[in-house]
């Protein structure tokens, strides 16, 4: 997420995490697709390839559409706040109506015409800027409506991805490739955005974004497994599905303490970045590839996290570590809010903070979709990734709107100090949290879809 960059499960035993994560050597295949299926291998690392493409090209546009708004129509800290807002808005009113909707078709031609929305909405930036005719409310306007094509993407491509990964016992796998992957393209992605934003400007560098969605639709396009197609229900109502979809979350002790705690944390990512961005740009009167420079040390940060998970869990009580890492998060703000000094040393600071929050959150996303993805049937998928993306984003949108309203009023610095000490009170609850007495996978439900034929020729015509 934040950036910022989060299935079901089927058997009907507990899956350790240990196990999960090892689970290429030594668990014997499903019995309706073999786990080294090379089909599955194939597409699944052509859905891969296209979302880290993709992610990276989401990092030049985190930076650069605020950039846009400050260095291009002056825009106070308070606008940056809305702009932000805008971008994860409609998660809080759309995305249970998205995920009631994404639990009744295929998901692919969902997220490929999400994927063209975005590409079109960001290359117009750069057109309307040449024709002289972007202002900030027509930004303010394409933020809110590629936030609306982000929301249909990320309901469905977590709920597509066990049709790629059909053995719960890599799910853990899956997920922590799908970290690296993303972490990856966050390491690169500041820096390149930074770089990008000094050369060609902020509105052109939103190309760069556009380029990136191009290449994932095309990854989508080449996939072949066949989804199944949602078993038909003979009523359906609106309101009874969206009461399921929440009840699947908030029934459910673990999936509920994971869905508030999550929000929590967003509140905190969010706000922090935005914050960061205020104060280095107003304050510490940073370049944006001094800016970019330091958040490519969060993303490293999250690549390491991503690429240590694997190990950690199989090594670890699966609670135990999912304490620790969003501990990581929470408390990482601290050490920007008590840099002091000369600029080099808060710099120093800000950027051991961000990496700090980053690797906690390399290691807790792998825990966190794993165990959404083995407590959650996949006829429910859908409303539960809506449920959380609900929350999550919801929670991000709103920490985004006051961490500007904050600034505005006591300025960037003080608004970073009081947005870390909130970030470091969500601890308590965390500890409290039954999620940190598991020590593997709970059970799974075991409602499994079908496995479907593969698409030969056809694969265009669903």
């Amino acid at each position: 997420m934040t950036g910022v960059p989060t299935s079901s499960a089927t058997a009907t035993t507990a899956t350790t995490a240990a196990t999960a994560a090892t689970s290429t050597t030594s668990t014997a295949p499903s019995a309706d697709v073999p786990a080294e299926s090379p089909r599955l291998d194939r597409d699944f690392h052509r859905f891969r390839v296209g979302e880290t493409v993709s992610l990276l090209g989401t990092q030049v546009t985190n930076l650069a559409l605020p950039l846009t708004a400050i260095h291009a129509f002056g825009a106070s800290d308070e606008q940056v706040g809305l702009l932000r807002f805008l971008q994860l808005a409609p998660y809080l009113g759309l995305a249970l109506l998205i995920g009631v909707w994404t639990d009744r078709v295929r998901r692919r031609p969902v997220m490929l015409g999400a994927n063209l929305v975005r590409l079109v909405l960001l290359a117009l930036v750069p057109l309307l800027s040449w024709w002289h005719v972007l202002n900030l409310p027509v930004l303010l306007v394409i933020a809110c409506a590629v936030g609306i094509a982000s929301v249909a993407f990320d309901v469905s491509w977590m709920s597509y991805v066990p049709v790629l990964v059909r053995s719960p016992e890599r799910y853990v796998e899956a997920s922590a490739r799908l970290g690296v992957s993303s972490s990856a393209a966050e390491v690169a992605g500041p820096g390149l955005a930074g770089a990008l934003v000094s050369a060609l400007t902020a509105p052109v560098a939103l190309v760069v974004d556009a380029c990136s969605y191009a290449v994932s639709l095309v990854s989508l396009l080449l996939i072949r497994t066949r989804e199944p197609r949602p078993a038909p229900a003979a009523e359906r109502h609106l309101l009874t599905e969206l009461r399921d979809g929440l009840g699947q979350v908030f029934s459910n002790c673990v999936l509920r303490s994971l869905a508030l705690i999550g929000f929590c944390c967003n509140f905190s990512m969010v706000s922090v970045w935005t914050l960061f961005l205020l104060h280095g740009t107003h304050d510490l009167r940073l370049g944006p590839a001094a800016l970019g420079g330091v958040l490519t040390t969060a993303s490293v940060g999250g690549l390491t996290g991503a690429l240590l998970s694997r190990r950690v869990i199989a090594r670890f009580p699966l609670g135990r570590v999912y304490l620790v890492a969003q501990s990581a998060l929470l408390l990482g703000p601290v050490l920007a809010a008590v840099a002091a000094g000369p600029r080099p040393s808060v710099i120093a600071l800000c950027a051991l903070s961000f990496f700090t929050s980053y690797l906690g959150l390399g290691v807790a996303g792998v825990v966190i979709v794993s165990l959404r993805q083995s407590l959650t049937p996949q006829s429910m998928m859908g409303r539960m990734t809506a449920a959380f993306r609900t929350l999550l984003f919801g929670g991000g949108a709103l920490g985004g709107l006051s961490a500007g309203l904050l600034a505005g009023r006591v300025g960037a610095e003080s608004a970073l100090r009081t947005a870390a000490a909130g970030s470091a009170v969500v601890v308590v609850g965390l500890v409290l949290s039954p999620v940190v007495r598991l020590r593997s996978l709970p059970a799974a439900p075991t409602d499994r879809p079908p496995p479907g034929p593969r698409e030969g020729a056809e694969a265009g015509t669903r």
